[in-house]
């Protein structure tokens, strides 16, 4: 049974920094991208960041420069450092892991999701 458990959520100040851990557990043999998305009060879930099997990262826009995504392979780890944040920032954010396979099967897992409140 594959589980992802997010952590390093809370409540931080504007211009504060937060770092999010998503731990992927279970018979884990390969992940193709991982990726951080957030759902903010009232509005729909939406893409952060991605990271690829080879390290390639996208941001949206409004994280550009602040949020950085990376990825522990051997560990089946994922990372979001946010700095610099907004009160804009403040959401529920979810950590999933697309093309996963284990010896049994291949598809796409999502965490419980991590609350994130940025304070003014």
């Amino acid at each position: 049974q594959v589980q992802l458990v997010e952590s390093g959520g809370g409540v931080v100040q504007a211009g504060g920094s937060l770092r999010l851990s998503c731990a992927g557990s279970g018979r884990i043999v390969s992940i193709n991208a991982m990726s951080w998305y957030r759902r903010g009060p009232g509005n729909q879930r939406e893409l952060v960041a991605t990271i690829n099997g080879v390290g390639t990262t996208i941001y949206t826009d409004s994280v550009k420069g602040r949020f950085t995504i990376s990825r522990d392979n051997e560990r089946n780890r994922l990372y979001l450092q946010m700095n610099s944040l907004k009160p804009e920032d403040t959401a529920v954010y979810y950590c999933k892991f697309e093309g996963l396979t284990t010896p049994a099967s291949r598809g796409d897992y999502w965490g419980q999701g991590t609350q994130v409140t940025v304070s003014s």
